[in-house]
């Protein structure tokens, strides 16, 4: 028995999925552009706020890279 996901031989190409129709991909490029205004209009305080987001990230990298996240700790 054919599995119904699978397409038949005479059928055009499978439908795209929801993240490549023209309104997502419409609200992605908006939304990078208001992204990078914000983030070029408000550089000055995001390179204030960066001497305390830097320790936070390097935290967070030591925790998944040198413990492997939560789960594997039976060694």
């Amino acid at each position: 028995m054919m599995d119904p996901s699978e397409q038949k031989s005479g059928d055009a190409s499978p439908k795209p999925g929801w993240h490549s129709s023209p309104p997502v991909v419409a609200a992605c490029v908006v939304l990078a552009g208001l992204g990078l205004a914000l983030a070029f209009e408000h550089r000055v305080h995001l390179m204030a706020s960066l001497p305390l987001m830097l320790p936070l990230g390097i935290c967070l990298a030591m925790h998944v890279f040198m413990h492997r996240g939560h789960g594997g700790g039976g060694r």
